[in-house]
């Protein structure tokens, strides 16, 4: 089956292709069996080809196809190629199988909507992006799937152009990740200049060679494409498109969120492993940014009011998470939070969709309450996804997120800081998820009548994809356990080819120089599960027990309270610093460059020009006789020149 692995990119894109060219001539039913269809397909050539790939030895896992020359200029040659290794299989599961439960979830989020078909149309071209990103074998195919996924996005952010928001949302991420994408093409400008490739593999085998570890140009290299990384995965100073990205449907949210795009950057990240391993300052960075990007996102949340908001914040700052692990060399774990991510956070917001289907539209929770006994199915399938990501041991998140909280603190590359700020974002992170169920699922009812009488449960299309994404919100995280409870990590030793050669390059005694001492780890461990019981318990009492202590304490630190509701007032600098200045600039470029200097000069001449040519013409009357008088004149001129010399 390996020479078909090209079809499961291009299946998805043979669905936005068909309702792309038969948009409105198609019939609904047909919309979705192609839409959900091509999907589909493409989840299940992934699992064949995954267990293909299993059967091989663990160090000839890889399956590697190149379809034609892309480029061939001088020494500049790239393959149209793709390559299927333990890395790049764990992605197109989840990209596929994630992304195949948003498309039937769709189904009946979107039934009314008149752009039902143009909504799918987009969805199989974002599926399509992203599986090519992460199939590619070299950076620059990899470049094309990443510029398709921030086109989409445009596409779907802005899907209901018709509000002013939700087009400028969509031109804030696409200008946004513009910026981060300049720092990824001087990235690989730098990596071919050194290699003389793109090639993922080639690059492994020769970088070594050719950057000096711990060098300006390696480093210099990393950072380059960690502005990428940056700007698709929304890290500091780059995040703020994707709180704005709310603007879209839901299942868009999810889809960005959970399966697509956030993710590409730490998988770019992953991928250069190598690279990254020989610049431990460019590592250094990546760890930095991650853990401020995890508790400032964290802070915000605590006083986000909009149920998809919360959750937008929630996604940052679990990015955060990924690239603080990555930061300490701990790739694997990274790509493991990565996984189980998707099922709980795909969970999470096409719950608050089904919340928000219920409730008419609205997203404010302070006009929720009491929504337990209405929608029953959303809410256990929502609890289950907020266990998972507060962390609570048996859970995916618990395994996936304690394994970070350890590498941050033991690698040779960690830091005691880096776990505390990821032991406190632990806790916050449990806090705000709880107030977010305790202020939508129970207390007093707090919407209006007429929404009341509307509330019901979602259909099957919406809430057979809870009930799916629950139970691998449960034991998606079972396949990494760590060794410390005496379990095989299964998910480290499928990585384990891909990550070899980069931990190859250092002493593997400094990857963990607090490794070995197990009654740290569990210390560790209890005392972050602990955090989390006791910021769950300060949940319920002020949100849910005695909601009148929130309003207390609201009032107490109103000042910081403000401060978090506006999100430290980032959008208000932006736009103060960098975009009404560019604005103003542009401005004075065309009334006063372009307008006054440069049209002033071009039309000053032309007038110029047309005044002396309007003189000139009016000595060609076209009468014969005034041009024989004034040629007999010029004779008798010249006559007299020369008779006088």
């Amino acid at each position: 089956m390996a020479e078909y692995l090209y079809l499961i990119p291009i299946l998805p894109l043979a669905g936005f292709i068909i309702n792309g060219l038969l948009l409105g001539r198609l019939p609904k039913p047909v919309v979705t069996l192609v839409g959900c269809g091509s999907v589909a397909l493409s989840l299940a050539l992934s699992l064949t080809l995954f267990f293909e790939l299993k059967a091989l030895p663990a160090d000839a896992r890889m399956i590697e196809q190149v379809l034609f020359t892309w480029i061939a200029s001088g020494n500049f040659h790239v393959s149209m190629g793709l390559l299927l290794d333990p890395l790049s299989a764990v992605m197109i599961l989840v990209v596929s199988g994630v992304g195949f439960l948003i498309h039937v979830y769709s189904v009946g989020y979107m039934h009314k909507d008149p752009g039902y078909g143009r909504f799918f149309t987009y969805l199989n071209l974002f599926t399509f992006s992203m599986l090519t990103l992460v199939l590619a074998d070299n950076f620059l195919l990899m470049f094309v799937g990443w510029e398709g996924v921030g086109l989409c996005s445009y596409l779907l952010i802005g899907f209901w152009y018709h509000k002013k928001s939700a087009a400028d949302a969509g031109k804030k991420a696409f200008i946004v990740n513009r910026i981060g994408d300049f720092g990824f093409l001087l990235g690989m400008f730098l990596i071919f200049w050194q290699v003389g490739s793109l090639n993922f593999v080639d690059i492994n085998a020769i970088a070594p060679s050719v950057f000096i570890a711990g060098g300006g140009l390696i480093t210099l290299t990393c950072l380059l494409l960690f502005v990428g990384a940056t700007g698709k995965s929304a890290q500091i100073p780059l995040f703020v498109w994707l709180p704005d990205a709310m603007e879209g449907p839901t299942p868009v949210s999810a889809l960005i969120h959970a399966a697509t795009m956030v993710t590409a950057g730490v998988y770019m990240i992953a991928r250069s492993n190598v690279l990254y391993m020989m610049s431990p300052d460019a590592l250094f960075v990546v760890a930095v940014i991650g853990a401020m990007t995890a508790l400032f996102a964290a802070t915000i949340g605590l006083a986000q009011n909009d149920i998809k908001r919360v959750l937008a914040y929630s996604t940052v700052s679990q990015l955060g998470y990924m690239f603080l692990a990555c930061g300490v060399a701990a790739f694997t774990a990274g790509i493991f939070h990565l996984m189980t991510h998707a099922f709980f956070k795909a969970l999470l917001f096409l719950g608050s969709g089904s919340v928000i289907h219920a409730m008419s539209d609205e997203q404010d929770m302070r006009k929720m309450g009491g929504l337990k006994k209405y929608i029953p199915v959303t809410y256990w399938t929502f609890l289950i996804g907020t266990l998972a990501i507060a962390g609570i041991p048996g859970l995916s998140g618990f395994f996936s997120k304690d394994e970070i909280l350890w590498k941050s603190y033991s690698s040779g590359f960690g830091h005691p800081v880096f776990w505390v700020i990821g032991f406190a974002t632990a806790g916050l992170t449990a806090f705000y998820m709880f107030r977010l169920v305790y202020l939508t699922f129970h207390g007093r009812e707090r919407m209006d009548d007429q929404t009341k009488s509307h509330l019901h449960e979602s259909p099957k299309s919406m809430t057979v994809p809870l009930m799916v994404l629950a139970l691998l919100s449960i034991v998606g995280g079972w396949i990494g356990m760590p060794h410390i409870l005496g379990a095989t990590n299964h998910f480290e030793h499928w990585l384990e080819p891909v990550m070899a050669q980069g931990k190859g390059m250092i002493d593997t005694h400094a990857l963990m120089s607090a490794g070995g001492n197990a009654g740290l780890e569990w210390g560790l461990m209890i005392a972050s599960v602990g955090l989390v019981l006791i910021a769950i318990f300060i949940a319920r009492m002020f949100y849910n027990r005695k909601p009148e202590l929130a309003t207390a304490w609201q009032t107490r630190l109103s000042g910081l309270h403000n401060l978090l509701l506006n999100k430290y007032y980032v959008d208000e600098i932006y736009g103060a610093v960098i975009v009404r200045p560019t604005v103003y600039f542009s401005l004075f470029l065309w009334k006063v460059v372009d307008v006054v200097l440069i049209d002033g000069l071009i039309n000053g001449l032309a007038v110029i020009y047309s005044d002396l040519s309007e003189f000139v013409r009016r000595g060609q009357s076209g009468r014969v006789r005034t041009y024989a008088t004034l040629f007999a004149v010029g004779v008798v001129v010249l006559i007299a020149v020369f008779m006088r010399g």
